[in-house]
């Protein structure tokens, strides 16, 4: 018997639901046999951002994403190479400096 679908709550205390995939697949994945925690926090993070909202996309810094999560911004970084490699986020910048607009992915819900 899986885990039934969360329902996460957001700082605002709207309610977010999960793909069921994202609790039983991917935290296994990213935490379990990628070893990178901070990904999967990351990914959380942008997906109640975005989805959460209902919004395609989110502009938002590595410094940003950082002061929310409580990661340091070394490690948002190092997350996001990771999650973009694996086309779970997209990231795009406008120019070398701009702050990234973060696109969150759902390949297995194709």
């Amino acid at each position: 018997m899986g885990i039934p679908a969360i329902v996460a709550t957001t700082i605002a205390t709207e309610k977010i639901r999960l793909d069921r995939y994202i609790v039983e697949t991917l935290l296994l994945d990213l935490v379990g046999h990628d070893r990178s925690p901070s990904a999967f926090l990351v990914y959380l993070y942008l997906y109640s951002r975005t989805h959460g909202a209902k919004t395609k996309s989110v502009r938002v810094s590595h410094q940003g994403i950082a002061g929310d999560t409580g990661l340091s911004k070394s490690a948002v970084q190092g997350a996001l190479r990771h999650l973009n490699r694996r086309r779970f986020v997209r990231s795009v910048r406008e120019s070398q400096t701009a702050t990234p607009e973060h696109f969150v992915l759902r390949p297995w819900a194709r």
